[in-house]
């Protein structure tokens, strides 16, 4: 296959994937938050609960929309650019897609509708039974693409038989090695995505002191959630660094620029920073914490971590990309984990109060910066991971110059131009619609549903 059409398939494929996971992180965290709030309404009576699922909920109903119209083309790539992995691997990948669609999908959206518009309509059981399918599906969701994605990564249950993956053990496939902590690390980052991003705009409207009570409860809300998912998503990542490390050592050095292998009695040495020359097979300099990345990956001071030198050349991954990548999402990981006990202390002080909060500017600015910080985190993370597994489409059966479609590449050219008109043309509606709901506010004036005209609780 021509080295440009694959790397344009490739690159078109990573457009669309970048831009897709922008929504479903939103739409996981989201739907989830929205259970929550609407559980404390019915449980306090407290309107200001009501009010929060109204408001959150016109988001994530945009992020909702975006993500369907970006997901579709992505899928249809896997025939359109990719036809020779869906030829060898659809019979597998194809059967865990169309899971996806039917069995997730089809129940997240059909639920959405009895929660967008069964207010007034459906008992408050049911209502809230809707919002808890909505968020049942999205992470189902997940749990099906991350089935599919793991399954490349580390494949199971199959052999290549005649160029054709042929399945032995459905379920060992679909529950393959990398999977348990895969999509707990990805679902886990949509919450903490969707709690910085859900902070940051709460700390927005208290900078500008606007509606600071409806905000500092939604504030409050992610924080308590935030303050076990920034410390449980380190771990996760922890995790999956040993799953890396057990079945794609590859990969690992690729992430750590960690060239040769440490010799017995020694410890392998963790590359802060690196400028990493793969020409060269090593690094031109390096920042290093002796011993740390056998404990990393070995738990052991003087732990076995193979460099990427005992790989043939063509087997290594590109290490630049992954190497910064990781680092990035490392940094960002920590970052919000530290900013969420800031915002603990904050609130233990007293200062988190409707009268004293809007005096805390610093603060609130770093929490609006913080809005992209979940995404780019995530993003990274999945650019370290997909980069991580070439040269193989399937890791250790299917290179990706194997998988790719006899499609020429001024044609790959072309769809791809295309697609990146379109998707900052979805990007650009997302922020405007965004733009408008937040100069809106929050509408705390509208009549609320029959079943929300509660008497409030004896001593509530």
């Amino acid at each position: 296959m021509d080295r440009v059409a694959v790397d344009l398939s490739r690159a078109q494929f990573a457009v669309t994937t970048v831009f897709h996971m922008l929504w479903p992180l939103l739409s996981i965290g989201l739907s989830l938050l929205l259970v929550v709030m609407e559980i404390l309404w019915l449980h306090t009576r407290e309107e200001l609960y009501y009010r929060q699922v109204r408001f959150w909920s016109r988001i994530f109903l945009l992020s909702f929309g975006i993500g369907v119209a970006s997901g579709v083309p992505l899928e249809f790539q896997f025939g359109t650019n990719w036809s020779r992995f869906a030829g060898a691997a659809g019979g597998l990948f194809g059967n865990m897609l169309a899971f996806e669609a039917t069995m997730s999908f089809a129940l997240e959206a059909a639920f959405l509708a009895v929660f967008v518009f069964g207010w007034d309509r459906v008992s408050r059981g049911m209502h809230l039974f809707s919002a808890v399918m909505v968020a049942f599906g999205a992470s189902l969701s997940a749990f099906w693409i991350m089935a599919a994605n793991s399954w490349m990564q580390t494949p199971a249950g199959v052999h290549l038989e005649g160029g054709v993956i042929t399945v032995t053990r459905y379920f060992r496939a679909l529950f393959n090695p990398d999977l348990p902590t895969a999509f707990a690390h990805i679902w886990v980052a949509s919450v903490e995505t969707t709690l910085f991003f859900v902070g940051g705009i709460s700390a927005w409207y208290i900078l500008r002191r606007r509606n600071v009570e409806f905000f500092l409860k939604s504030f409050k809300i992610v924080l308590i959630v935030a303050l076990a998912a920034a410390p449980l998503q380190i771990f996760l990542g922890d995790a999956s660094g040993l799953t890396v490390g057990k079945h794609q050592p590859a990969k690992l050095a690729a992430m750590e620029a960690h060239w040769n292998t440490n010799p017995p009695g020694t410890g392998a040495s963790w590359n802060l920073v690196a400028a990493p020359a793969k020409a060269a097979q090593d690094n031109r300099w390096a920042v290093r914490i002796p011993y740390l990345l056998s404990i990393l990956s070995t738990r052991s001071l003087t732990g076995r971590v193979t460099g990427l030198k005992d790989f043939p050349v063509a087997e290594q991954p590109p290490v630049v990309a992954p190497f910064y990548a990781f680092r990035v999402m490392f940094l960002l990981g920590f970052a919000m984990f530290f900013l969420a006990l800031w915002a603990l202390w904050k609130w233990v002080r007293g200062r988190l109060k409707p009268e004293r909060a809007a005096e805390q500017c610093r603060f609130w600015r770093l929490w609006v910066l913080a809005i992209p910080s979940g995404f780019i985190a995530t993003e990274a993370g999945w650019i370290a991971r997909e980069m991580g597994r070439q040269p193989w489409i399937i890791y250790g059966l299917m290179r990706t110059s194997d998988g790719v479609s006899p499609v020429g590449a001024g044609a790959t050219a072309g769809s791809l131009a295309a697609f990146v008109v379109l998707y900052f043309a979805l990007f650009a509606l997302f922020v405007f619609f965004t733009r408008r709901i937040l100069k809106a506010g929050p509408d705390l004036d509208s009549p609320l549903p029959r079943y929300g005209a509660l008497a409030p609780r004896q001593g509530g």
